[in-house]
């Protein structure tokens, strides 16, 4: 069997490098060529035809470019995951309307108003309406963006026109800041709709946000049935075969989704976890490849 594992041509850094070389191994342990293919060769192949020679068993799209995950399915690839879903899932407000359509659980949220030109918001009365439907601090987030970055706290309205005009314009929504959840949260990690490993975050400052990548520790979690079965509902809503599910602690510890992440990073879980992930992901897309 041959798989590909394409990834993104302009991102090299040594944690991407270890999560390639995880699934690599995992499949050559499982007797499959997993060959990791760039995303310009992977658009060099397509430009072949429809129907291109070679196509691989199956792809794991380990990038972003859902144009690129697109024309590699019209192409005959079957991609994990598909294009479908990542674009969901990369889009933090599509990802909203979608869950909010299966009826799941998420923070109250505010979609922010598009603007053709970088507006300045304090000349507008959005940050007052925010105040009034969701109330201070409020957390701000850019559409697209990963690992915490673009995913602020603001305390009141000057606070949130700066973020907002800090955005330049950029999609954006505004979320309730749950207290109960402040620097703390869950990640379950689901392969073919089952949760195969998950971890406690907890942040080690002030810091809001509960990133291992901004400072937080991670540590074995044993999610509870109302997790699980959360984690599964968001997965399916989004068609996804594999999906990092961020879950956040409401009142009484009632869980609601956080984000969903179609491609996370999955080295640090495993490490607090104790679960190759890898494994468990290149099983799946063997299964997927065969048909199963």
């Amino acid at each position: 069997m041959t798989g590909w594992l394409v990834v993104n041509a302009f991102t090299s850094s040594d944690k991407f490098l270890e999560l390639y070389a995880q699934l690599q191994k995992a499949a050559a342990d499982q007797g499959v060529d997993l060959r990791r293919v760039g995303a310009i060769e992977a658009s060099a192949w397509v430009a072949h035809g429809p129907h291109p020679p070679a196509v691989p068993d199956f792809v794991l799209f380990w990038d972003k470019d859902v144009r690129l995950c697109r024309a590699l399915e019209l192409a005959g690839c079957r991609c994990i995951n598909s294009a479908r879903a990542i674009e969901l899932c990369d889009d933090k407000a599509a990802t909203y309307l979608r869950l909010l359509e299966a009826g799941l659980p998420q923070p109250r949220t505010m979609l922010v108003p598009k603007a053709f030109h970088a507006p300045d918001w304090s000349t507008t009365n959005f940050a007052s309406m925010v105040d009034n439907g969701l109330g201070f601090p409020v957390v701000a987030k850019e559409c697209h963006g990963s690992f915490g970055a673009q995913v602020h706290l603001a305390c009141d309205e000057a606070e949130l026109n700066q973020v907002l005009n800090a955005m330049q314009g950029r999609p954006a929504l505004c979320q309730e800041f749950v207290r109960e959840s402040k620097g703390h949260d869950v990640r379950l990690q689901v392969v073919g709709d089952r949760v195969v490993a998950a971890m406690e975050r907890l942040s080690t400052t002030d810091d809001f946000r509960a990133n291992v990548t901004n400072g937080a520790v991670a540590r074995p979690w044993e999610p509870t049935e109302s997790q699980v079965d959360l984690a599964l509902a968001a997965c399916r809503a989004l068609g996804l075969d594999f999906a990092g599910v961020d879950i956040l602690f409401g009142q009484g510890g009632k869980p609601m989704v956080c984000e969903v992440n179609s491609n996370a990073h999955f080295v640090n879980l495993g490490r607090a976890s104790g679960v190759d992930v890898a494994n468990h992901i290149v099983r799946h897309a063997i299964a997927v490849g065969e048909g199963a």
